[in-house]
């Protein structure tokens, strides 16, 4: 007969057994996705000739046959091997690892921009071990998406999916060639949707804890029904491995980006014309919103959309075609999915009122160009409240810079606008909200200004205007 004890270690046991079974029913068994995808997931390997150098006392190469993929690829990259040119020094190659994927059975493959670009040859290894020179269709540098092309016929395809689908907490996995180590496959959830990173406008990154390193660049990351939803792009790292921050290209994005690129060999994206900045609580303060939201208008670009939409400087752009501008990165994403020449609505706070603006956007330039201040002249004027001696621009600066008024710093004294950062050879345009014609209207508002609330000040650097706040005290 079994004691009291016994039986209660019995019952204990029992419990933990289906407390351990329960747990492992809920983790996914990724068994399936990885036996049907990998099929579909490259390798990518590039070669690109560097300029010629002397192999005068050059070390000899060592035999590569044998070595661990690591350490090959270690050797190619310090050392590679080359045959001798005419002149007598060696021809160069470097070579990259990463990986894609194929979206098509005729052979189109998705990779990231970052592993392919200069590449005077592209080589796709498939999981057969089988090699295929590939050809470049064309490549967005923007949202760092690259469209290449194999010869081939029924090649393994990924399924697409949405990301848009994709929700916070949402298990997925990559398959990839970290460090060369082909389809190994690494599985995480979803920290995050819509990140915006530093340069990188047109792209709201999928923020995931999957283990990315090294090779796994351009490779495929799927959700549990085993369709891509994104593209694993990059991390933030301080020690320059992996440190739980991965960052995936929206499928939703990068399809858009291929269909172009398969159509037109290049990438058409909406613009608006405006520089915009985030919506602190100070600036919320001062602007009268109940609470930090949308995207500040710091300057409108003459002759662009906005301009001829009458978007203005100082307008706070709260909602695009009903859709909520939560933080300021959120224009530039729904702008940029759009085609030039489409017709939006912007709801907008001016000088505390609500309006709605419709305008048409255009085509974002290949390249933009940047005007600065410089040589201002003038009778100088200066504001001790604010501790800044200001001078008018000319008229030439004026035209240059595309403004009608504003004050150009030409010392910085002790006090508040030393406090804010503010540098001799900054341009004031705004002051309070109110615009700045002459150095007289400067020297009055800034005497007027409020004390202990938030006011802003629109400043114009080297061509890039931005909103600051700060607070005077009694």
């Amino acid at each position: 007969m079994l004691s009291l004890k016994s039986c209660m270690t019995a019952m204990a046991a029992v419990l933990l057994l289906g407390q351990t079974l329960i747990a492992r029913a809920e983790l996914p068994d990724f068994t399936p996705l990885v036996e049907e995808a990998s099929p579909a997931v490259v390798n990518i390997s590039t070669r690109q000739k560097l300029p010629q150098r002397s192999t005068a006392g050059a070390p000899v190469m060592p035999d590569l046959e044998g070595l661990p993929p690591m350490l090959r690829e270690f050797f190619e990259r310090n050392m590679p091997p080359a045959p001798r040119n005419p002149q007598g020094g060696r021809q160069r190659e470097a070579q990259s690892l990463g990986s894609g994927f194929i979206i098509s059975k005729d052979g189109y493959v998705l990779t990231n921009n970052h592993v392919v670009a200069d590449a005077d040859e592209i080589i796709v290894r498939l999981s057969d071990r089988s090699e295929l020179e590939a050809k470049l269709v064309g490549a967005d540098p923007r949202t760092d998406v690259a469209l290449l092309k194999v010869e081939g016929k029924g090649l393994p395809t990924v399924k697409i999916g949405k990301s848009e689908d994709l929700k916070v907490g949402s298990w997925v996995l990559a398959i990839g060639s970290p460090f060369g180590f082909d389809h190994s496959a690494t599985a995480g959830i979803v920290s995050a949707k819509g990140r915006s990173l530093p340069n990188e406008n047109y792209v709201p990154f999928i923020q995931t804890d999957v283990a990315i390193n090294p090779g796994n660049s351009g490779g495929p990351l799927f959700n549990l029904d085993g369709e891509v939803v994104g593209i694993n792009s990059q991390i933030f790292t301080r020690s320059g491995g992996f440190m739980g921050l991965s960052f995936a290209i929206p499928i939703d994005v990068a399809m858009t980006v291929a269909d172009q690129l398969k159509a037109e060999g290049k990438v058409s994206r909406g613009w608006l014309g405006v520089v915009i900045q985030e919506v602190n609580k100070d600036l919320a303060e001062s602007f009268g919103l109940d609470k930090p939201a949308g995207a500040l208008v710091a300057q409108v670009l003459e002759d662009g959309p906005a301009a001829k939409g009458g978007l203005q400087v100082g307008d706070v752009i709260l909602s695009m075609n009903g859709q909520p501008i939560i933080v300021s990165a959120d224009l530039p994403h729904l702008v940029g999915t759009l085609k030039p020449g489409s017709k939006i609505e912007l709801e907008v706070v001016r000088d505390g009122s609500r309006k709605t603006l419709g305008m048409a956007i255009g085509a974002l330039p290949e390249e933009g160009a940047e005007v600065t201040a410089a040589g201002a002249q003038g009778v100088e004027r200066s504001s001790n409240r604010l501790g800044v001696s200001i001078v008018e621009l000319t008229d030439d600066q004026k035209k240059a810079l595309d403004l009608q008024g504003g004050v150009v710093i030409k010392e910085v004294q002790d006090g508040p606008a030393a406090m804010m950062g503010l540098r001799p050879g900054d341009v004031i345009t705004h002051l309070n909200n109110q615009a700045i014609d002459s150095a007289k209207t400067f020297t009055q508002i800034a005497k007027d200004l409020p004390k202990n609330r938030s006011v802003s000040m629109r400043v114009l650097r080297q061509g890039r205007a931005s909103f600051i706040t700060f607070k005077l005290a009694e």
